[in-house]
């Protein structure tokens, strides 16, 4: 029997970088977390300890800090994507690289002042191969509630069904979502406006949550991405995972007190994961990225 090494990669986890853009009085931040992952001709590493292949993990942490410096940041799409191509161009052992990056949002007090805001984090992971690149946009953690127009009723019941049906109920979740583009994109490619791709698949997404009557956060989970799909022409497909933030009513006929639908015990464990992902019949292959 033989003992061989298998897919293998390795990278710098969590580089957090802050770019300030400074234009007189009015500055603009754009507050980074950036993962890189390489993959290549690293089997020497793993079998003899050989490290002549190995772009060492500060060295990546340096590299983002520097072409942060030389290009700015920009769409974070295109930050990925200039910092995977980097990695294969200039390392003859690596032959993939992918670059993850979350952005978190500042609001502007002033023209130099900003304040943390609570919105959604938004995402993206470019991928390179020396020939081919990839880009998924995306977005975690954009929290939302109806406080009507959901029902859950109708499912299976057996000897461990506690679950009461029910016409009327809060609906909340925590969006995550991620969507891969339809066509190779990239700097000097005609590539995508990443911004305002953003900007529209996040609003038809929440478009979709407010107007759609719900049974279920799988139905609720179908409309948005169908939604997304019908009104982006760039998105292939997306992929959406759903916790059911739980809400539920708080019994006060201890206290002689109807609780007619007016307050709630927010429950944050266990919860309910619905995740799927939902897809153009004729959106290319996603290809080896994916």
């Amino acid at each position: 029997m033989a003992i061989v090494l298998g897919a293998n990669q390795y990278g710098k986890a969590e580089v957090r970088v802050v770019h300030v853009s400074r234009d007189g009085g009015t500055h603009e931040i754009t507050d980074l977390n950036v993962s890189v992952t390489l993959s290549g001709d690293l089997a020497a590493t793993h079998l003899t300890g050989d490290n002549s292949g190995v772009l060492t993990t500060d060295t990546q942490k340096n590299t983002v800090f520097a072409l942060a410096k030389e290009h700015g940041v920009g769409q974070i799409e295109d930050f990925a994507l200039l910092l995977a191509r980097h990695f294969v161009a200039s390392q003859d052992a690596i032959t993939f690289a992918r670059v993850t990056v979350e952005q978190y949002p500042w609001e502007r007090l002033g023209g130099h002042s900003f304040a943390r805001s609570g919105r959604e984090v938004r995402t993206a992971t470019a991928s390179h191969d020396g020939r081919d690149w990839w880009v998924r946009s995306g977005l975690h953690d954009l929290v939302v509630l109806n406080s009507a127009g959901s029902e859950f009723w109708g499912f299976p019941r057996d000897r461990y069904t506690t679950l009461a049906e029910t016409t009327d109920r809060i609906l909340a979740t925590a969006v995550n979502a991620s969507w891969r583009h339809a066509a190779v994109a990239g700097p000097g490619h005609g590539g995508t406006d990443w911004g305002k791709s953003y900007a529209g698949a996040r609003d038809l997404m929440l478009e979709a949550f407010a107007d759609t009557h719900s049974y279920s956060l799988q139905q609720m989970l179908f409309a948005m991405g169908r939604r997304v799909l019908e009104g982006r022409p760039e998105i292939a497909e997306i992929r959406l995972s759903l916790p059911n933030r739980h809400h539920f009513d708080v019994d006060m006929s201890a206290f002689g007190l109807a609780n007619d639908g007016e307050v709630f015990y927010a429950a944050d464990r266990p919860y309910g994961l619905i995740e799927g992902t939902v897809t153009r019949d004729d959106a290319p292959p996603p290809g080896k990225a994916w």
